[in-house]
């Protein structure tokens, strides 16, 4: 994939095209890291969710249901959010977090995409101990185009995305018009967010680091 700029969309990859039959859906990926190299971490997640691992990229084996070759049978990168920096919200003390949205096109079924964010996850050491404790990396699957279910396994649209602008904000940022299915614009869902805390954001864009697309 040619290399963009945050929340810029990136050309459509031929080994992430449609396979004839599957329906393509938009999704949207939020990703979130407080713990260790929280940029390297937020890097290696993009490039292992995109990509098989090989020369180049993340280097983090997966394996399982929805696992392999993801990058090249079901997800195409539309857009990547830029970087912002937020600070922790509910849970124990514990460092800032560094969040961003990953948008794409996917053949997927959605149990398929929640497994292949587990398993990144997984590789990148996640260990859920604690209950918003901190974590090395946060993979959620935000809306799976205009799905609305109730599945425990995996509630769509995300039942908490709608109050979190560590979410909103990088999203609003690679995609202006977007909206959560049935709640409303992403952009009035932000303002009203902001306001129950007060007017206070609690994120900040980092104008100096950026995400890159897989090569």
């Amino acid at each position: 994939m040619s290399g963009t700029g945050p929340g810029s969309p990136a050309e459509p990859s031929p080994a992430g095209a449609a396979q004839a039959g599957e329906p393509v859906r938009r999704t949207v990926l939020a990703l979130g890291s407080n713990l260790g190299d929280r940029l390297a971490t937020l890097q290696g997640g993009v490039d292992a969710l995109l990509g098989p691992s090989g020369p180049g990229s993340s280097g983090v084996g997966l394996s399982g249901p929805g696992a392999p070759g993801l990058g090249s049978s079901g997800l195409t990168l539309v857009a990547l959010s830029p970087v912002y920096e937020t600070v922790p919200v509910g849970g124990p003390p514990q460092p800032e977090y560094l969040n961003a949205v990953l948008i794409a096109e996917t053949t997927l079924p959605a149990t398929a995409l929640l497994r292949r964010g587990q398993a990144v996850e997984a590789a990148f050491g996640r260990v859920r101990q604690e209950v918003w404790g901190p974590r090395t990396l946060d993979v959620d699957v935000i809306v799976y185009g205009d799905v609305v279910s109730d599945d425990p396994e995996l509630t769509l649209p995300h039942p908490r995305a709608r109050e979190r602008a560590f979410v909103l904000a990088p999203w609003l940022d690679a995609d202006p018009g977007a909206e959560i299915p049935g709640q409303g614009r992403v952009a009035e869902l932000l303002d009203a967010a902001v306001a129950r805390n007060g007017g206070q954001p609690g994120v900040r864009r980092l104008a100096d680091v950026q995400l890159r697309p897989p090569a």
